[in-house]
């Protein structure tokens, strides 16, 4: 029997998920999935960077460790196109230094989050941004 989660976040907010580990983006996934919200998964920068302009989303989790396009990379990428400039990015990884923190501030990342997540963590960091992102959106409108 599953335990009903309050809910933490406006539901339905469209979140893409960045990380070349499976196991972590699967779990990204139910988490995401069981606060109602939509999933779109990728799984390095490049294709993430497709996966954004194809689906919009509303909120971004990336992984700082990838092959070919790392989550620094990726995010200032997408950082620097007006159109997702206002989308926020989490940051994953599964290192806790200041330095990383402070670096991914640097390429316009909103927060930063260390794995192994927790579901709790994952939702909070959904509705805080969630809301951050709808706010900077309906004031471009």
């Amino acid at each position: 029997m599953e335990i009903p989660v309050p809910e933490l976040a406006p539901a339905g907010t469209r979140v893409l998920v960045i990380d070349d580990s499976n196991t972590i983006r699967r779990s990204a996934e139910i988490f995401l999935r069981q606060g109602g919200h939509e999933v779109v998964l990728a799984e390095d920068g490049f294709d993430a960077l497709a996966k954004v302009n194809d689906h919009d989303p509303q909120l971004i989790f990336c992984d700082i460790l990838m092959p070919r396009l790392d989550g620094y990379q990726t995010c200032a990428i997408i950082k620097r196109n007006p159109r997702f400039a206002h989308v926020p990015v989490i940051m994953l990884s599964s290192k806790d230094g200041l330095f990383d923190k402070a670096r991914g501030r640097m390429v316009g990342s909103e927060d930063y989050l260390t794995k192994p997540f927790t579901k709790e963590q994952l939702l909070r960091a959904v509705q805080q941004f969630s809301r951050l992102a709808a706010v900077v959106d309906h004031s471009q409108s």
